[in-house]
């Protein structure tokens, strides 16, 4: 009996160490990776019409700071994401890069918002940050802002705007909810045989005749040149 337990935790353990260190809360990750942005596409956060590269480069930026300032507050519930300590370094580390994007934003809204500009940019600020609040998808975006925020710890300081170019539609799909992948339907194909009834195809025993079985169903093979 001890031998039993002692084999099953050394297998239990086995799966935890294959289990990827990038994914902390689900057993297969959902896919929600994006290839880079300017800044301008639909569904990446608020507006900004007539925004220069500069300023929707910044605007990115600080729609990632947003983000990752949301997760420390939602995903505390594991801590094993960090994703308090790693927003409390994203801003220490990058204080200059951060405050060059708000002056950035805040020049923008000063050309285009007219005498009520300041109060345009703190509805921006404030829709900005509500954009990334989600219940139903949670546990997806817990795990993305989680591995942004690694990644932004891993580099040195001026860099934190590329990263938010790469990864915003990822971290904007991550609020689209999805299950663990481990759960995914998968088709399988299962061939069907057709089989006489005819009486000269089985035997007094109801034995069926080998001499009666159909050929066998070649099944396609995969690029790969396995069976798909």
């Amino acid at each position: 009996m001890v031998r039993w337990l002692v084999s099953g935790m050394a297998a239990m353990l086995a799966v935890g160490q294959a289990a990827p260190a990038s994914a902390y809360l689900f057993w297969v990750q959902p896919n929600f990776t994006g290839g880079p942005v300017v800044g301008d596409e639909a569904g990446l956060g608020q507006p900004l019409p007539k925004a220069t590269p500069a300023e929707l480069r910044a605007h990115m930026l600080w729609n990632m700071r947003a983000g990752l300032n949301v997760a420390a507050l939602q995903c505390q519930f594991s801590p094993i994401l960090l994703t308090v300590p790693n927003y409390n370094d994203l801003l220490s580390k990058n204080a200059a890069e951060l405050n060059d994007a708000y002056k950035t934003l805040g020049a923008y809204f000063k050309r285009t918002g007219g005498k009520t500009w300041q109060k345009t940019f703190d509805n921006y600020t404030t829709k900005t940050y509500n954009g990334f609040s989600t219940m139903h998808a949670q546990l997806g975006f817990c795990e993305t802002a989680s591995a942004i925020g690694r990644e932004a710890r891993k580099l040195g300081r001026g860099k934190l705007t590329q990263l938010a170019i790469d990864r915003m539609r990822e971290f904007r799909n991550s609020l689209i909810p999805a299950g663990d992948m481990i759960h995914a339907r998968r088709q399988i194909y299962v061939p069907i045989q057709p089989v006489s009834m005819d009486k000269a195809c089985w035997t007094r025993k109801d034995l069926f005749k080998a001499a009666c079985a159909p050929p066998p169903v070649q099944q396609a093979s995969a690029p790969n040149g396995r069976a798909g």
